[in-house]
């Protein structure tokens, strides 16, 4: 596994060193060792990697990665510039469109929203091949529930965005009154038309952010 080594590297030091998360490394590499498991092992952290702790205005917090070859690179809902785009993100670009007018890209590479602040984590970062879940409850959970504990409490406004039951269970975690707390259920073509569309959660987001002087975010994806 790559290791984390920017500004989140101090607060998260005590988790490594924890029994938990010596199983869980146990696991996930006899895991990548014996089957065919995503992201690639150098993507696990990227949600980390891409958005240090200082820069992060906005987590979306997603459930584990996607589960088909190509797809996972670390960030939640995100894909690779060359691979078709899941139908959660489908779902979520119709919502910016209507919420801001953006218009709808030709790939789901999100890493522009992670480069501003972004943070878009799973809670789960790895999984087998074409089996949605499968590593739940090998400790992941632990680890980035203490992720969500640093982040709640950065003394700044942060807005946290929870789609879908998994990431509204972690609202009892976020309790620091800075904080804008979002929520709708999961863009998935299961649930996005129980409330997830016309949720609107992008330009609340900026609204949020500009009101406590922050740069909003430039949704926008470009085209490739």
């Amino acid at each position: 596994m790559a290791a984390i080594t920017n500004d989140w590297l101090g607060p998260l030091s005590s988790e490594f060193k924890k029994p938990y998360y010596k199983e869980l490394y146990k696991t996930v590499k006899h895991e990548y060792e014996t089957k065919r498991v995503f992201p690639e092992p150098d993507d696990i952290f990227n949600a980390f990697a891409f958005t240090p702790l200082a820069d992060v205005k906005v987590v979306i917090l997603g459930q584990d990665p996607y589960h088909n070859y190509g797809q996972a690179h670390g960030l939640c809902f995100s894909v690779k510039p060359d691979v078709d785009i899941p139908p959660s993100l489908v779902n979520i670009y119709q919502e910016l469109h209507d919420d801001l007018g953006c218009y709808i890209p030709n790939n789901g590479y999100l890493k522009k929203w992670a480069d501003q602040g972004v943070m878009l984590l799973n809670t789960v970062l790895t999984v087998r091949a074409h089996q949605a879940n499968s590593h739940r409850d090998i400790g992941w959970e632990k680890f980035t529930d203490a992720a969500i504990g640093i982040l709640n409490q950065q003394d700044r406004p942060m807005v946290f965005i929870l789609w879908g039951r998994p990431a509204q269970a972690k609202k009892a975690m976020l309790n620091n009154p800075r904080h804008l707390i979002l929520e709708a259920p999961h863009p998935s073509p299961l649930s996005a038309s129980r409330g997830f569309f016309g949720s609107r959660p992008f330009s609340k987001t900026n609204a949020f952010l500009t009101e406590h002087g922050l740069t909003p975010v430039e949704w926008q994806i470009e085209n490739i």
